[in-house]
């Protein structure tokens, strides 16, 4: 809010400048100032300028109003403040030389600051740094100070205290910089403090009254009567904040059902007066600003406005609660102007005043007075103002902006794109170091930007939402804020240069100032010191970052940043931007328990609350943050007794979800396919409860089945039949009745089962291309063996001997009788139908190792059978290729023993003795041939010799460096089953699971220290894990919430030692060349001057503070 819409007076409002236009007037004052360079100044204003500058080297605090600097005093200001940025390591380094110099110089201001220091530090930086950057703008420099102002209402400001904060301030440059502050720099920049000091101030004086009288009536009127709270305070400000996010269409119903409700009791009383009684108990009675509006709209018969009042209503809450911050107010009004521009009836904001004012007095009656009157009045006569200068534009600046942007062409669309670019670099070179990205990528982003400065004439709130979001991004991006005006600049530029259709530009010009100015405040207000940590990827600096937070909100500082209604979380924007040793950082700092005398400190609840898929999320991004996850959730006793040591599981969060369902957790873990992650404790430890609390019994139900199936078959194929000898008639109704059940129950379920695998994976869209063919999930995974299984009994079925005797049972043959195999047509089938049978044998035998998962080791065991059959498989390649070299060289020789003759023959005698088959007799009929024995001897020595015990060494690696791993894939097995069987269970089972591990109850951590819920106790051998350290971090002293924890010593690397000697060090040597120099006078030329001048008047300044303060 600029200082004409906080002020009345006519003198101020006179200078009064459109914050929303601050682009266009910062344009219009350089080419006023490049044309007042060549054309000369004249002396008129050379004397006005002298005597700003003149005037302002004394603090005024009894006026506001704008500030005019000649350029060369700004331009070596600017100046001046850029080298002392650059002399310091960082931005953030600067801002703790700022924060040093000011309470080394003046310690009592300490105690109105009880910001941490980095926070603190970081404020300084980013309010001086504006204000610098603005002062050759007045307009913008006052409404900058403004702004800062109405941030400072609550502290207690003084000339002398802006006078030692001045002082502070050049002095400090004066010391850092190495030639000093030149006489234009260090009177600029006493000016700029001293206008900026006076402005809090004047502010201060003027407005706070009101300002807080507002502040508090509104929390009264919707906190319905807990303001007297402040912590209820600070949550109802949370909720207030997301009532104007209700539908246009609640507010509507609400109306109309107030109306209704209305006109339905002037009904009632005309029928009796005890109808009317009722009718009026049941009226609900408004207890919300919300409410009692709509109450008395209608009441008031501005049941016909409601359309307009309802849009003012939604954004009534962010200009109230943003009185104190013009900017932000300036921002709202803008917003809501583009609303109200879309609605085609009239509006007449008197109405809402007038409702507005009887609403706050129905909600405040016991507080409300003349103050309250002036207060609220003088909020909507600025707000008033703000809308009516702007609510008439948007609608041509629409139309004109669409017009220029459709008669663009791809040749001056290009043109635009490149000159935006061009020109932005030549205005801020610095802006180059930060788009790296290729020029394709340059001009998509050139693209969005010309599509938000339409997009928000269009749906003007949704778009805020979505600039909002995109400022949070930014502020990973680490873009300085400082950029984007200029970047303004040249888009405007540009655009202006391309159309003569001073609307269009101006429409250009307002929408893309919006746009940056909301980017530019969710950027600022992003911006915390656990961000720009994140940045550095060091975990020192996360650590010092995170070290100044309140210990009750320290997770949510490293969980959530928030502006408005949008949302970041700095742990998912480390692991997605690849600060892994800051995310590492973070996970340690969350899950790390801490205590005081009064509460536990873990941030376990509060990270699976913020994020409930973070496991999937470390699974995607960085798996390799898992194991440090499961650390944090694992809790060791540093003391045993009897032998055993307590250990505390958190694992609440792991088996459970939000809605107490089954958490997917394990299911991501079994995808990740990691055997060393699901063989951690934790996840060892959950997953065998599941098994075999609940899982083992779905399973071996279903197992059990195919076990009976197997032997039934088993008695069928192999046990029953009697190979060539006649079988009984009661023989052949077994064999037939079991045949029967192969059939119907096993063949025939798994038809169905496949069926209902194959409809879900269709209807899910679960198709996975093999080798460039779409096969439904289902056939990538162990149901190839179950399919393998289903089409060889569907051959055995069409093959069976029994059926085709069917029609001739008692036909003359041996064997004759019921249900017999033996005819002629049973016989023709019989050899297909045992190769069909022998190899459903060995699937059914294949297929129930699944029963292996029940015993670790036997499925570890069968895991590393599977893995090593590489191996074989490599040998008998190995062993065909050299049984086929030398079987054709054999076949190539003039004599041929018997047992050679031939190719086929060569290669099955060869084959033979690799097995150790060939008979011994026939290799005395080889002696007679000499070549013949020259070659197989070099067989023998080449695959019996060579390749076999090559197999074995193979074998030997193999097995070395698959068995650690196969405990975890046995895991990675039996998890997966656990997960399909979990998904079975009913949800009262499931809920009486969770009732049994009773995940509510506080754990102990020793006898007698009950803490923390949401865990399961064990005790394992005491030297199973040796703990010598307890892993909790115990605190003395204050207990308070609000307080940060103490610094760590043990946490304090030699690095973090050294530099504190170094800081230590240049802290003396500044104040021996302080003194030196405060010595010296003025005998060394103006660098001297300035430098002893400074001095007397901080020592002065600072005296006055100090005798003030005590007083």
């Amino acid at each position: 809010m600029s200082s004409a819409s906080l002020s009345n007076s006519p003198s101020t409002s006179s200078g009064r400048a459109e914050e929303t236009e601050f682009v266009v007037e910062e344009v219009e004052v350089h080419v006023e100032e490049d044309e007042a360079d060549d054309a000369g100044k004249s002396v008129e204003e050379e004397e006005i300028f002298d005597e700003c500058l003149e005037k302002y080297q004394a603090v005024q605090e009894n006026c506001l109003e704008e500030m005019r600097l000649p350029l060369d005093v700004v331009d070596a200001v600017k100046q001046a403040w850029s080298q002392f940025v650059s002399t310091q390591s960082s931005r953030d380094a600067a801002g703790e030389a700022i924060y040093a110099a000011l309470f080394d110089s003046a310690p009592t201001l300490q105690n109105l600051f009880m910001t941490p220091r980095s926070v603190m530090a970081l404020r300084f930086m980013n309010g001086i740094v504006c204000i610098i950057m603005a002062s050759h703008d007045p307009a913008a420099l006052k409404m900058e100070v403004e702004s800062i102002g109405f941030r400072h209402l609550e502290r207690e400001l003084t000339a002398s205290r802006v006078a030692v904060f001045r002082e502070a301030i050049v002095e400090l440059l004066d010391m850092e910089l190495p030639n000093g502050l030149t006489s234009k720099a260090k009177m600029g920049l006493q000016a700029i403090l001293n206008y900026a000091g006076g402005a809090f101030i004047y502010i201060r004086q003027n407005y706070l009254a009101r300002v807080k009288v507002i502040q508090r009536s509104w929390r009264i009127a919707n906190n319905k009567g807990a303001v007297e709270e402040e912590d209820a305070k600070s949550a109802e400000s949370e909720q207030q904040q997301q009532q104007p996010s209700n539908s246009r269409d609640f507010l509507q119903k609400s109306l109309e059902e107030t109306v209704s409700g209305r006109a339905e009791g002037r009904k009632d009383s005309r029928r009796s007066d005890g109808s009317k009684n009722t009718s009026a108990t049941e009226l609900k009675v408004p207890t919300t600003f919300n409410e009692m509006f709509l109450f008395n709209a209608a009441v008031m018969g501005f049941s016909s406005s409601g359309s307009w009042m309802h849009n003012i209503l939604e954004q009534f809450d962010g200009i109230v609660t943003n009185v104190a911050n013009s900017y932000r107010l300036q921002e709202e009004c803008d917003v809501l102007s583009l609303v109200l521009a879309r609605h085609s009836g009239s509006i007449k904001l008197s109405e809402f005043k007038a409702v507005m004012l009887a609403s706050l007095r129905s909600l405040v009656p016991k507080e409300w007075d003349s103050n309250h009157e002036v207060a609220w009045n003088w909020l909507w006569e600025n707000v008033e103002r703000m809308l009516r200068m702007q609510i008439c534009k948007p609608q041509a600046f629409e139309a004109a902006l669409e017009r220029f942007v459709m008669s663009l062409d791809e040749t001056l669309l290009l043109h635009l794109r490149k000159g935006i670019y061009q020109e932005f670099f030549s205005m801020a070179p610095s802006g180059q170091d930060y788009f790296k990205q290729s020029t394709t990528r340059l001009y998509f982003i050139a693209d969005r930007i010309i599509e938000m400065t339409m997009e928000i004439f269009r749906n003007p709130r949704q778009m805020v939402e979505d600039i909002s979001a995109l400022g949070l991004r930014h502020v990973g991006y680490e873009v300085p804020s400082e950029l984007f005006s200029p970047f303004v600049n040249a888009a405007v530029e540009v655009m202006s240069g391309m159309t003569k259709d001073e609307t269009a530009t101006s429409a250009f010009r307002w929408s893309l100032t919006l746009v940056s100015k909301i980017l530019v405040r969710t950027q600022l207000e992003g911006s915390t010191i656990v961000m720009k940590a994140i940045n550095t990827n060091q975990e020192k600096a996360l650590r010092k970052a995170i070290a100044v937070s309140p210990r009750g909100q320290r997770a949510l500082e490293l969980l959530e940043i928030r502006v408005g209604t949008q949302t970041i979380s700095p742990l998912y924007w480390a692991l997605e931007s690849g600060s892994l040793l800051s995310a590492k950082a973070m996970i340690h700092d969350l899950l790390t328990i801490r205590a005081d005398r009064d509460n536990y400190y873990y941030g376990c609840d509060d990270l699976f609350r913020r994020h409930p898929k973070v496991v999937q999320k470390l699974c995607q991004e960085s798996p390799t943050m898992l194991p440090h996850l499961m650390d944090g959730l694992l809790w060791r006793s540093r003391v045993a007794g009897q032998g055993k040591r307590r250990v505390n599981y958190y694992v609440k969060h792991l088996l459970q979800d939000e809605e107490g369902g089954f958490n997917q957790a394990l299911e991501w873990l079994v995808e990740l396919k990691d055997p060393k992650v699901i063989s951690h404790p934790v996840v060892a430890l959950f997953a065998d409860i599941l098994w075999s609390r609940l899982a083992i019994h779905y399973f071996l139900f279903g197992r059990l089945y195919f076990l009976f199936t197997l032997c039934v078959f088993a008695a069928s194929q192999a046990i029953l039949p009697h190979g060539d000898q006649p079988s009984t008639v009661q023989e052949n109704v077994a064999v037939f009745a079991l045949r029967c059940f192969i059939y119907l129950g096993s063949m025939c379920q798994l038809l169905v089962r496949q069926l209902k695998m194959l409809w879900r994976d269709v209807k899910t869209g679960a198709i996975e291309r093999t080798w460039g063919v779409p096969l439904p999930e289902h056939l990538c995974a162990q149901e190839l063996g179950n399919i393998a299984l289903f089409w060889t009994l569907l051959l055995m079925c069409i093959q069976e001997p029994i059926f085709w005797c069917l029609s001739n049972m008692h036909g003359d043959f041996p064997g004759a009788g019921l249900f017999t195999s033996a005819c002629p047509a049973g016989k023709e089938h019989s050899e297909a139908y045992a190769v069909f049978s022998c190899i459903a044998m060995l699937l059914y035998c294949a297929l129930v190792l699944d029963l292996s998962i029940i015993s670790m080791r036997i499925s570890a065991f069968v895991l590393v059978c599977g893995s090593v059959m590489a191996e074989v498989g490599l040998f008998l390649m190995a062993a065909a290729f050299l049984i086929v070299s030398f079987a054709l060289s054999i076949s190539t020789l003039s004599q041929q023993a018997a047992a050679f003759q031939g190719f086929d023959h060569a290669a099955y005698s060869l084959f033979a003795m690799m097995l150790g088959l060939y008979p011994s007799d026939q290799l005395v009929d080889v002696q007679a041939y000499m070549g013949i024995m020259i070659v197989v001897s070099m067989f023998i020595i080449a695959v019996v010799i060579f390749l076999l015990n090559l197999l074995v060494a193979q074998l030997n690696q193999a097995y070395q460096i698959i068995f650690p791993d196969m405990q975890g894939y046995a895991r990675l097995t039996r998890a997966g089953v656990v997960v399909s069987a979990v998904e079975q269970v009913s949800h009262s089972r499931w809920a009486r699971f969770l009732q049994s591990l009773h995940l509510d109850e506080r754990l102990e951590f020793n006898e007698g220290d009950v803490g923390l819920a949401g865990g399961i106790q064990v005790n394992e051998p005491s030297w199973a894990h040796p703990t010598t350290v307890d892993s909790i971090r115990r605190f003395g002293g204050s207990t308070a919430t609000n307080m940060p924890w103490p610094e760590e010593d043990n946490l304090l690397t030699d690095e973090d030692r050294f530099d504190r000697l170094e800081k230590l060090m240049i802290k003396c040597n500044k104040s021996k060349n302080k003194k030196k120099r405060h010595m010296s006078g003025v005998s060394s030329g103006d660098v001297s001057k300035t430098s002893g001048s400074g001095g007397g008047s901080w020592s002065s300044n600072s005296s006055d503070s100090h005798d003030s303060s005590e007083r």
